[in-house]
């Protein structure tokens, strides 16, 4: 006899209960491992790090799945069924029996993808509503129905047509099959998911970065993953997503942040970025290095050996050409042609020292002297003083500021303060980084430092063992056990071990060398070639998920296509995938988009909006003595309601933000201020008119001072603010 609905909810609520209380038990016994692990004396520092580490990872994935922890059961035609949800948990006294299924098992992937048409063995997808830990109700979609075609959307729909929080939330519950093939798809190299506004590629893209973290785990973890955004307000809308699916190994950078240390302060405008994003100041930048590796104008003297010798522009033109040719990063190649000029000195030097009491024939004489002579060369002052002129160590920021600082410069770079560094100078610091290459002298020194630091030390420790030895000789039986058990050489030794406590994200983002297994490029079509090439150092393996919308684009030296991008670096190695259905944006909204959309980039699709809001954007034209008063409507008229609102509007509109500060942000309510001002801005105004009608949820409004644009004339007037 068949449950009713009261019933099979009592059941439905008895069963998660259960794993709520063995998900409290496995809490439990992995924080009392992680106490143990936190005062625990076996083993190295190293290893008790390694222990403690591992188990913070598991005791943040474990908390991290309370809210939501089961959202929906599968039920097979046979009978069978699988609750599915945020982590698996197992029987506790049978480790290969799940209680529930996490979401990333090939065994939940029915969850998504099964529709009535299709329901692959599938009989039944229930979907659980829930509060807190309780079941408040579940929905059933029977699969299998000669009618059937398509999955039910009633779960979608009431997230899609809920308020918006303050960030970016997880989708695991409701995954839709375009979504899920893509999260799963089994691609050694770089992804490309491409869609318009609301169709959910970047929550898509951390979705599948927990996927891979899940099936990859090993592999992964040690590197982490790192995920590229547009601003710092979209990494912060983004950055619960992950935590959320219990993965704490990411970075989240801005490409801003990619060179640790550098502030960004300043701005280009498009030309300069156009020529600092292109390929074409790769010679540039050489071009600069090679004008500070100089020739003398006039021979400079160095004394040596009691003679005197000179560094003439024939000697350094031979020492620099071979410096050249050695390959070597400008820094590193120094020595070769501090070589080359000291072997030339030398040769004079011994030439006019030996001159009639020595002969060539005389060898171990000619090299004893050769030897002395290049040792006393090593410390010259003067011959020091004439490579830091001919060939000087050079940093990174000081060939960039000079670049931009010369008269000489080309009149798109020209600054008059060379250290304000823009967004597009963070790919230039870093190309020069190893186009330079290190200061092996420097570096040299403070492997030096250390090492007498760690002999002091070391030093210190044998002191106070010996201290230890000559107490221990002078006490009785017992005080003499007392003191060899708790106090070992390696345990005294362990103490000077300086551990890296931080957590991987922190150590990654402070690492200008580290690399990832992983990277989440967003708004991918807003980087320059200049920028994927610091991107593709960071990640050897060339792992990507890339998410963007050419028709987004306004970076004059972003993606005009994915393949000029990619193809130099993955030929061959990459894939596109589309999405085209859009979540977020409701049809009305999304209509007067469209009409934008089809003026400036009219080859492109826009998206097919999923539901419908029932409200009308509209437009109401205001007089510059009203606009203020207007916009402030709008604000309080808002703050009235659940969920979130946005002014967007140009510089010098008050209590606005720009465009391109909203990208790839939602909200309920946008008003969207003095478009034709934004328009004028060319293809790359219309780019962010577009992203700005496309971030509302439920509601859009429109202030305009001059005609309203001809690409909005569907927005109807009104006479005031307000939906």
């Amino acid at each position: 006899m068949a449950k009713s609905y009261a019933e099979e909810l009592l059941s439905e609520r008895n069963y998660v209960a259960g794993l709520y209380a063995r998900l409290d038990a496995e809490r439990a016994r992995v924080k009392g491992k992680y106490g143990e692990a936190l005062g625990g004396t076996g083993g190295s520092p190293m290893e008790r790090d390694v222990e403690v580490r591992a188990l913070a990872k598991v005791v943040k994935r474990l908390y991290a799945a309370d809210n939501g922890l089961c959202f929906g059961r599968l039920d097979t035609i046979s009978g069978e069924h699988s609750y599915i949800g945020r982590i698996g948990i197992f029987d506790e006294r049978n480790e290969f029996a799940p209680l529930l299924l996490d979401w990333r098992a090939p065994a939940a992937r029915a969850f998504y993808t099964a529709t009535g048409a299709t329901p692959e063995n599938m009989r039944r997808r229930r979907q659980f509503h829930t509060r807190g830990r309780r079941v408040e109700g579940f929905t059933d979609e029977v699969l299998g129905r000669p009618d059937g075609a398509e999955r039910g959307d009633a779960a979608l729909l009431a997230a899609v047509n809920a308020p918006r929080g303050d960030g970016m939330r997880d989708i695991v519950a409701t995954i839709q099959a375009e979504q899920d093939e893509i999260i799963r798809l089994d691609h050694p190299g770089v992804l490309v998911i491409e869609g318009g506004p609301g169709t959910g590629k970047t929550v898509v893209a951390l979705h599948r970065v927990a996927y891979l973290l899940y099936t990859q785990r090993e592999r992964m973890e040690r590197h982490g993953v790192l995920v590229v955004g547009p601003n710092p307000s979209f990494l912060d809308h983004i950055g619960r997503v992950l935590p959320s699916l219990g993965e704490s190994d990411v970075v989240f950078m801005t490409t801003g942040d990619l060179v640790p240390g550098m502030r960004v302060t300043a701005e280009d405008g498009p030309e300069a970025a156009r020529l600092k994003g292109s390929l074409k100041i790769l010679d540039v930048l050489r071009a600069a290095i090679a004008d500070r590796q100089t020739l003398p104008e006039q021979p400079v003297p160095v004394a040596l050996g009691g003679a005197e010798v000179r560094i003439d522009a024939e000697t350094a033109e031979w020492a620099r050409e071979e410096a050249r040719a050695s390959g070597l990063p400008h820094n590193e190649a120094r020595g070769v042609f501090a070589d080359v000029v000291a072997y030339v000195l030398t040769e004079r030097a011994m030439t006019r020292i030996g001159r009639g009491w020595l002969t060539r024939a005389e060898r171990e004489p000619w090299e004893r002297l050769r030897a002395d002579l290049a040792k006393e060369l090593a410390g010259n002052d003067e011959f020091v003083a004439a490579l830091d002129r001919l060939w000087p160590i050079l940093a990174p920021e000081e060939v960039l500021a000079s670049l931009y600082e010369s008269p000489g410069a080309d009149p798109v770079l020209r600054r008059a303060d060379g250290r304000a560094w823009t967004v597009s100078d963070v790919p230039l610091l870093d190309e020069l980084v190893d186009l330079l290459g290190r200061d092996r002298v420097a570096e040299q020194a403070a492997e030096e430092a250390g090492a007498r630091e760690r002999e002091t030390e070391a030093e210190y420790a044998a002191g106070v063992l010996d201290s230890l030895v000559d107490r221990r000789d002078s006490m009785d039986d017992e005080d003499h056990l007392f003191a060899t058990d708790l106090m070992y050489a390696e345990d005294l030794a362990d103490r000077f071990v300086e551990l890296d406590t931080r957590e991987l994200a922190e150590r990654a983002a402070a690492d200008r060398d580290w690399t990832y297994r992983h990277i989440v490029v967003d708004e991918a079509q807003e980087l320059s070639e200049m920028d994927w090439r610091v991107l593709m150092r960071r990640c050897p393996g060339r792992s990507f998920t890339v998410v963007g919308d050419l028709a987004q684009r306004r970076s004059p030296a972003g993606a005009a296509s994915w393949d000029t991008m990619l193809e130099p670096y993955v030929p061959g190695r990459w894939v596109y995938r589309s999405l085209t259905v859009n979540y977020r944006t409701p049809a009305e909204i999304m209509d007067v988009a469209a009409a934008l959309l089809a003026e400036f980039a009219p080859g492109i699709r826009p998206p097919d909006s999923v539901r419908a809001c029932g409200v009308r954007p509209w437009a109401r034209r205001v007089s510059g003595e009203e606009l203020a008063a207007a916009v402030e409507e709008f604000t309080r008229e808002e703050a009235g309601r659940d969920g979130t609102s946005v002014v967007i509007g140009p510089p010098g509109v008050p209590g606005a933000v720009p465009a391109s500060e909203t990208k790839g942000l939602e909200f309920d309510a946008v008003l969207v201020v003095e478009p034709e001002r934004i328009l004028a801005d060319g293809p790359r105004g219309a780019a962010e008119l577009y992203v700005a009608l496309t971030r509302a949820t439920q509601r859009l409004g429109v202030l305009h001072r001059e005609p309203l644009p001809k690409a909005l004339g569907g927005l109807a007037e009104r006479a005031g603010v307000g939906a």
